[in-house]
């Protein structure tokens, strides 16, 4: 007979994320994971595998919930420098109170630890990187064709810095950084590639 699973995976491994995303990799152990799922060790490994298959299944499953759609939205916003600042005030908010304070990004936080050596995670996290970046261009090429940008404004590196710039807002999140002092860094950073026009 087929083996037949008795819970839902999905439902599981969005447990699973919360835990890594608040916790971290290092920090959790298969006992945790088998504490907060409710489910025993076979039937993990049977289902996701060992702990850093089960790892990234939840920074892919992270991703695609909470990364790709804030930046397709953000990529087909059109308004230019507003949906940027709007970008910036979601992610302070989010990262700085609610139910997630303080848990930073899932992203950002595996840049600092050590499962970046996993080169399946690397990869993951140079996609991010790359399509953050995009997002980030594609909102400033919407905001020169407005009138928005200050003249010369060069887009790559301009995109690089607001895209660096959302990373240190998730790592200084999870030391309960005042979000009115980075609210205000994203003000500072925005200033010298404003222009005159509708901004």
């Amino acid at each position: 007979m087929p083996d037949i699973k008795h819970f839902d995976p999905d439902a599981t491994l969005d447990t699973v994320v919360r835990l890594f995303w608040r916790r971290g990799v290092a920090s959790t152990g298969v006992q945790d994971v088998v504490t907060a799922t409710g489910l025993n060790r076979s039937s993990l490994y049977a289902t996701f595998g060992g702990k850093q298959e089960l790892y990234r299944a939840a920074l892919r499953r992270y991703v695609e919930q909470w990364s790709w759609p804030a930046f397709r939205s953000l990529a087909e916003d059109g308004r230019g420098l507003p949906a940027v600042a709007e970008f910036f005030g979601a992610l302070i908010e989010v990262r700085c109170s609610g139910e997630y304070a303080r848990w930073g990004c899932m992203i950002a936080n595996a840049h600092a630890g050590a499962e970046h050596d996993d080169p399946e995670v690397r990869t993951l996290l140079e996609r991010h990187h790359q399509e953050l970046r995009d997002a980030m261009r594609a909102a400033l090429v919407s905001a020169g064709r407005q009138g928005q940008l200050a003249p010369g404004t060069d887009l790559d590196a301009s995109a690089e810095l607001l895209t660096l710039l959302a990373y240190g807002v998730n790592l200084r999140s999870r030391t309960g950084a005042d979000p009115e002092a980075l609210r205000r860094t994203v003000t500072v950073a925005l200033g010298p590639i404003r222009g005159g026009a509708g901004t």
